[in-house]
């Protein structure tokens, strides 16, 4: 994670890192930069043991054996993160276009498999000449991961 953080922070330019600090996934950045490292496992915990429920407002995940709820508004206030509603969950679809393929080839990465933490971080190390746009999903990305 330190790496990563360190990898992006050097690979942004300064009004492109402040960009994406203030955006709504700039919160795991804060949290790093507060030394909250804590707080944004526990987001990531969250995100990752997340029960299967019918109910479309809340959140369960399991804390260790026992499950915990969340709203989502709860979860909202918690991340930062926003969890508006979604009209269709069953059929999201994520188009790919021309520009999502040049990106991954950027990135060196199959458009199937998506890139390692490591190739984020070789990535960050390489992309000085890349559109300001390209820099800046890398730095999304790079919090994803």
């Amino acid at each position: 994670m330190i790496r990563l953080f360190t990898a992006i922070r050097g690979a942004l330019y300064p009004d492109e890192y402040q960009e994406l600090r203030d955006s709504k996934l700039g919160v795991f950045l804060k949290f790093k930069e507060l030394n909250f490292a804590w707080a944004s496992r526990l987001v990531h915990f969250m995100l990752c043991f997340k029960l299967d429920i019918k109910k479309k407002y809340e959140l369960w995940c399991l804390v260790g054996p026992e499950p915990a709820r969340f709203s989502l508004i709860e979860f909202e206030h918690l991340t930062g993160l926003n969890c508006d509603y979604v009209e269709n969950l069953e059929n999201l679809r994520c188009e790919v276009t021309e520009e999502t393929i040049a990106f991954w080839q950027l990135l060196g990465v199959g458009i199937d498999t998506g890139p390692t933490t490591e190739q984020i971080i070789a990535a960050c190390k390489r992309c000085s000449e890349w559109s300001r746009d390209d820099r800046m999903r890398l730095g999304y990305l790079a919090i994803f991961t």
